[in-house]
C-alpha cells in the first residue's frame, strides 16, 4: 500500500523515535513467554498522555478531521454487540429507556491476529471519543480519522511489525494498518479504526452500541435492553468487564472479520465459567468434527479446515517428508490465551500445533522448510513468520481446493 511505503521512508529518516515499537532493546516485555495479558493502556487517566508516532495519512481511508471534542466526556457503561446491524428503530427504543444518558453506534468484529482474537471497532472518531478516557486528545482522533489505528501499547508490542503496522486478521490478504496512537479504549475494545476502514474490512456494520447511564445503575436497564435486542446480542456491563475481564452473566459474541475463513467460522457465541470457554453447542455440532488424518491420527478441528489439513499432510507423505511431522498438541481447543480473556484461534478449530516439543514460542524451531511450504500452499499461515514466533502453529488463512 502507498501508506506503507511512506512510513518506511519516514522511519528510515527518523530511525529512533521513543514511541511505537521502534527503539526498544530485545523483545517487548509482554511478548516474553507468549501468552501474557494485555494491559488496558500505557497510562491511566491521571498518568502521562498517550504517545503517537510519525503520521501516516492514508488517502484511501481518510475521513474529515474530527476537530475539537464536542460535548462532555461520558463513562462507557454498557456495550451491546450483535451479529446483525442494530436497526434505527431498535436504537431509538434503547435511547428512550429511562436511565440511558448517551449512546454511540459503531461496528464491531473479532480478528485473529497471531493466534490472539482481538475486538476491532470501526468508529466515527468525532463522536466515539467522548466515551474514552482520552477523548480530549485531539491528535489521537485526528490520526484515526486519517486512517491509522489507536490501540494499547501492549497490543502493538505483541502483534505490530517493525514499522508499526498491524495485519487486521489471519486471512492471507488481510490489510495492514499503521498504529497512529497508543490509547485506552472503551470497554473490551482492543483496536480502533475509522469508518472508512470499517467499510472495507468488516462484513457487518453498525452492529454495536455503547451506552452511558451516567448516574443510573447499568444493571437497572439490563432487562429492557434484553427485550429490545433479543437473544442474539451480547450485553456487556463494562464495570464488570473492568473488574473481571468479561461479564460472566452474558453470552459472549465474536463475529470474525470478513473473507473465506471468517465466513466459515460464522458467529461464535460462548459463555465463561470459571475461566473456561464454553461455546454454543449448536455452533460446535455444526462446525467441529473428528477424523483421522495422515501422520497425526485422530484430530478434532473445524470441518472446513479438515480437508485442507488432510491435503497438506498427504502431500508431506507423498514428498517423502513424513519423518518431519510426528506429533500434534491439538487443533480444536476452546480457551483463552493464558492470563487473558482473549480467545485463541484454536477456539474456532482453525489452527493446529505440530511437533510442539521442538518448536516453542519465541524460537526459530526445527520445522522443515518444505513442510512449511506445503502447508502454506494448502491455505495455512505459519507462526514461524510472526514477530514473536510460534513455529509449531499453523492456522488457516484462506479456503483452497485440491489441485
Amino acid at each position: 500500500m502507498a501508506g506503507r511505503a511512506r512510513v518506511r521512508a519516514a522511519l528510515a529518516a527518523l530511525s529512533c523515535l521513543a514511541v511505537v515499537a521502534g527503539c526498544a532493546e530485545g523483545e517487548p516485555e509482554d511478548k516474553k513467554g507468549g501468552d501474557e495479558p494485555s494491559s488496558a493502556s500505557p497510562s491511566g487517566p491521571s498518568g502521562p498522555s498517550p504517545t503517537v508516532t510519525v503520521p501516516v495519512f492514508d488517502d484511501e481511508h481518510a475521513m474529515d478531521p474530527p476537530g475539537p471534542l464536542k460535548g462532555p466526556q461520558v463513562p462507557a457503561d454498557i456495550l451491546i454487540y450483535a451479529e446483525e446491524t442494530l436497526s434505527e428503530d431498535m436504537v431509538e427504543q434503547i435511547r428512550a429507556i429511562k436511565g440511558v444518558h448517551s449512546t454511540e453506534q459503531l461496528s464491531l468484529a473479532s480478528a485473529s491476529i497471531e493466534n490472539n482474537v482481538f475486538t476491532i471497532a470501526a468508529v466515527d472518531p468525532a463522536t466515539y471519543r467522548r466515551f474514552t478516557l482520552v477523548g480530549k486528545q485531539d491528535e489521537i482522533w485526528g490520526r484515526v480519522a486519517g486512517g491509522e489505528i489507536a490501540t494499547a501499547k501492549s497490543v502493538s508490542d505483541k502483534v505490530a511489525d517493525e514499522d508499526s503496522f498491524i495485519k487486521l486478521g489471519s486471512e492471507k490478504d488481510a490489510p495492514s494498518v499503521h498504529v497512529g496512537a497508543y490509547a485506552p479504549q472503551a470497554g473490551n475494545i482492543d483496536i480502533v479504526v475509522n469508518e472508512k476502514w470499517g467499510e472495507e474490512i468488516l462484513q457487518t456494520h453498525d452492529n454495536a452500541l455503547l451506552i452511558s447511564t451516567f448516574t443510573a445503575s447499568p444493571q437497572s436497564i439490563r432487562k429492557p435492553l434484553q427485550r429490545i435486542v433479543g437473544r442474539n446480542a451480547s450485553i456487556q456491563n463494562l464495570d464488570v468487564v473492568a473488574r473481571e475481564g468479561l461479564d460472566p452473566n452474558t453470552v459472549q459474541t465474536a463475529v470474525p472479520t470478513g473473507g473465506s475463513v471468517g465466513a466459515a467460522v460464522g458467529t461464535y457465541r460462548y459463555r465463561v465459567d470459571g475461566g473456561r470457554v464454553i461455546p454454543d453447542s449448536g455452533w460446535v455440532s455444526a462446525n467441529i468434527v473428528t477424523d483421522t488424518v495422515p501422520l497425526l491420527g485422530r484430530v478434532t478441528c473445524h470441518k472446513d479446515m479438515m480437508a485442507q489439513l488432510k491435503g497438506a499432510l498427504a502431500e508431506v507423505v507423498q514428498r517423502n517428508l513424513a519423518e518431519h511431522v510426528y506429533q500434534t498438541a491439538g487443533c480444536y481447543h476452546p480457551r483463552f490465551i493464558a492470563n487473558t480473556t482473549r480467545l485463541s484461534n484454536h477456539s474456532f478449530g482453525m489452527a493446529i500445533d505440530i511437533n510442539s516439543l521442538e518448536n516453542g514460542r519465541g524460537t526459530v524451531g526445527q520445522m522443515h522448510p518444505h513442510v512449511v511450504e506445503i502447508f502454506k500452499r494448502w491455505g495455512f499461515g505459519w507462526g514461524g513468520d510472526w514477530a514473536w514466533t510460534d513455529p509449531m502453529h499453523f492456522e488457516m488463512n484462506r479456503i483452497v481446493t485440491a489441485g
